[in-house]
């Protein structure tokens, strides 16, 4: 059977990679989705690795993204974000994925879905994220009419440097769960059989994550994602406390119900305080060049810089008086100062607008800085074996 193929381009947004679609070039049935983006992945793999697709064989090079223009009079795009699985046959739709975000203002704009606002010299898109239903503005330069690229921002985790994109996020609190404590509770303490009882803190903010002290697992908190994804004993831990604080928050009826269906929400993640540290480049983070530290775990791989909406929880966490994070936290000198959250690749700096009032914990907005590049566009190419439902569907076009 020949191949099918489908409009699409290849973009890094901030630490990740994705095929990004139209909508417009989709079926209209999200049903079909699913098959199209695992077979364009190359997933599943049981090697790990995703060689038959454009997947990368870790979470963050196994993504796909959605943009279309938007309904909604708060926003000029919509925008589909799915985490697809390496390993296994999965696809999750539960979370936005915050470095990609980055791509999509200048995505619309480069593909001429939209024309951007101006505002002090620089391209404004607003984007709704029909994953949390959360609204994103995306500043970034233009350059004769299409998003700038070259640049001098250095993003951490990525080789060389580009044109900063600021990314905005409105009202992140409970983006997953409708809560921005989704048990009402700054710490919760979980009993795990087979290790005891748990002390977390479960945050939904841009992003759900479960917080866990790293002296808690054993461990330091600096150590690096390939040490931490060959700890196969820490992988099972990190899971069944996510699995069991999953449950609570609602992502699941049972730790193996969150496990098997939900595998991408919530994320879970420890933390320890700022620390001298040797990143993957090899180079060094000195204490003071940061707030504190943190590993997440994104789909069973610990990530290599952080997701960024796992960074803007876990900065808004260190707000919140009481929490794991905010008790590691280096005290912040005004609530203006950013936060900077040292990673396995660098540091991530966000700004946050968390308070209290009435005895409830609020957050306005979270901001950060990302980049971006498309590498490539064209089409993707899919084995006719692998989209059974989509050819019966009459839409998909033959490759020459």
């Amino acid at each position: 059977m020949r191949q099918r193929k489908i409009p699409a381009a290849f973009i890094r947004g901030g630490t990740s990679n994705a095929i990004v679609f139209k909508q417009e070039d989709l079926p209209k049935d999200k049903a079909l989705w699913d098959e199209i983006f695992l077979a364009a992945m190359g997933t599943p793999d049981p090697n790990g690795r995703q060689l038959n697709g454009m997947g990368g064989g870790i979470s963050s090079l196994s993504k796909v993204c959605i943009v279309g223009i938007s309904d909604n009079p708060e926003a000029d795009i919509d925008y589909t974000f799915a985490q697809i699985g390496v390993k296994e046959a999965n696809v999750g739709y539960a979370a936005n994925c915050g470095n990609m975000s980055a791509a999509m203002g200048p995505f619309a704009v480069d593909e001429g879905i939209v024309e951007p606002q101006m505002i002090n010299g620089q391209g404004m898109v607003r984007v709704l994220n029909t994953n949390t239903n959360k609204i994103l503005h995306s500043f970034f330069d233009v350059d004769e009419g299409m998003s700038a690229v070259d640049g001098d921002y250095e993003l951490k985790g990525v080789a060389g440097t580009g044109a900063p994109v600021r990314m905005a996020f409105q009202n992140p609190g409970g983006a997953s769960t409708g809560k921005l404590l989704p048990t009402g509770n700054v710490r919760d303490v979980l009993d795990i059989p087979g290790m005891g009882q748990i002390e977390v803190s479960m945050v939904d903010a841009a992003n759900t994550v479960i917080f866990v002290k790293a002296e808690t697992l054993g461990m330091k908190g600096t150590e690096l994602p390939d040490e931490i994804d060959g700890n196969i004993e820490l992988m099972q831990k990190l899971e069944l406390i996510r699995s069991h604080a999953g449950v609570v928050m609602g992502f699941g009826k049972s730790p193996e119900d969150v496990s098997r269906n939900s595998p991408v929400t919530p994320f879970i993640g420890f933390v320890s305080p700022a620390q001298d540290v040797t990143l993957m480049s090899g180079d060094t983070l000195t204490a003071s060049q940061g707030s504190l530290t943190a590993r997440i775990l994104s789909s069973g791989n610990c990530h290599r810089a952080l997701p960024l909406t796992c960074t803007m929880c876990t900065s808004t966490a260190s707000r919140i008086s009481g929490t794991i994070p905010n008790e590691v936290a280096t005290p912040a000198k005004s609530p203006e100062e950013d936060i900077i959250v040292m990673h396995g690749s660098g540091s991530i700096d966000v700004n946050v607008t968390v308070y209290e009032k009435d005895g409830k914990w609020h957050v306005d907005q979270t901001s950060a800085y990302r980049t971006q590049r498309r590498l490539f566009d064209g089409q993707v190419y899919i084995p006719s074996s692998k989209i059974p439902n989509y050819l019966a569907s009459g839409f998909a076009q033959v490759a020459e």
